[in-house]
């Protein structure tokens, strides 16, 4: 699906058919994963190919839209009869997979560690099993890991990730040189060496000393198995480290930042295309939704607004009586007229504003308002739709 071009795309079409890795970040309650799941689904029908959906973020509500039961770390494909039933044929095929952390950990660990016997005791240590369910910085690496992963099968011809939220997002991104930072910190052999070498010199004996009375060895004893034992694995996490954030780098993963117009989601926006300028990473588009109807803005319908609202008698005049009294029409007439002006100042607000957002990615799509919450596929197809135009 890659397609190399020295042309800025002008589309949402045109960058995805350009590109094999789409990572969608936003802060929370924007869109941002359906805005994904619609972004798969139309590149499933209009590019054709293989697209994957992996949705990093714990909600299901990517699940319920594409009307699938079984949804996690596997990946799954959206049965044909679910688009179907919303009327699309697609050129290719829908894949979707959740994040599970716990699994994926286990996996890599299956992969990295040096001999059978670390791996099981790295799989049977009681901190293991603890920092795999419930450390978030884990769970960030493990996502980059996990996409680096499906991409590297060459499995798929496009994989759009849904992220976390968009702080958290930073967080994802730069999992990897942490994870890596770490278990080579001096912190974390100050704390492994005595355990390590069997032998605690004068200046750490008394903090061992306290650590035991207050947390008891065999906890002390679990922290530096685990740390021991991942060491050996140190190699293969600094070297997958790297070459995750290669593919980041690379031309053929782009970044698409989800927001609304309000104004906290427009800080978050501004802050993260900031820090992939920063990063030197490809900002493919900005996806503006909830954003008010253009016809606010159309001239004619300006006018038609002002004469209901100042000359409210003028125009129920010509309405029939069967809607009501005069003075009931006049009232009605005029809070229609007041209230598309009110909306028209805030649309053209948001005009200006996504003026000034515009000069950043290379594309810009908006999104309006929809009459209802989407919740299948057929809702997922409109709001691509809306995108892809």
């Amino acid at each position: 699906m890659a397609r190399s071009s020295q042309k800025r795309p002008g589309t949402i079409e045109q960058l995805l058919a350009a590109k094999e890795i789409v990572v969608t970040c936003g802060s929370g309650g924007v869109g941002k994963t359906t805005t994904a799941a619609a972004l798969g689904t139309m590149a499933a029908v209009h590019l054709g190919g293989k697209v994957l959906v992996l949705t990093v973020d714990p909600a299901r509500r990517l699940a319920n839209a594409m009307g699938m039961e079984e949804f996690g770390n596997v990946e799954h494909r959206v049965d044909a009869a679910a688009f179907g039933a919303a009327g699309i044929e697609p050129r290719g095929e829908l894949w979707a997979a959740m994040l599970d952390t716990k699994a994926s950990w286990d996996d890599l660990v299956r992969r990295h560690a040096p001999d059978d016997a670390t791996r099981d005791a790295i799989l049977e240590n009681p901190l293991y099993q603890n920092v795999t369910g419930k450390f978030v910085q884990s769970h960030d690496y493990i996502a980059m890991e996990r996409l680096y992963e499906i991409h590297h099968t060459g499995a798929y011809d496009l994989i759009v990730v849904d992220t976390p939220p968009t702080r958290n997002a930073l967080d994802f991104l730069e999992a990897p040189d942490r994870m890596a930072e770490f278990f080579s910190s001096r912190f974390l052999r100050l704390l492994i060496a005595p355990y390590r070498s069997r032998l605690v010199n004068m200046a750490s004996r008394p903090f061992y000393q306290i650590a035991d009375r207050i947390l008891g060895s065999k906890f002390l004893e679990d922290i530096a198995e685990f740390f021991i034992l991942f060491q050996s694995m140190y190699d293969g996490f600094v070297e997958r480290a790297r070459a995750v954030t290669r593919v980041l780098e690379d031309r053929r993963t782009t970044f698409v930042v989800v927001s609304t117009l309000e104004a906290a989601p427009v800080r978050e926006a501004e802050f993260f295309m900031e820090a992939l300028s920063g990063k030197k990473l490809h900002l493919g588009a900005l996806v503006l939704n909830k954003v008010l109807p253009d016809y606010l803005l159309d001239e004619q319908a300006t006018a038609v607004a002002r004469t209901m609202a100042g000359e409210p008698s003028r125009v129920a005049a010509g309405l029939p009586d069967a809607l009501g009294d005069e003075k009931s029409r006049e009232r009605v007439v005029a809070e229609v007229g007041e209230s598309f002006l009110n909306f028209q100042v805030v649309a053209k607000r948001e005009a200006e504003q996504r003026a000034e957002l515009a000069v950043a990615p290379d594309v810009v799509a908006s999104v309006p308002y929809f009459d209802t919450d989407i919740f299948d596929l057929a809702g997922l197809a409109r709001l691509g739709e809306q995108l892809w135009s």
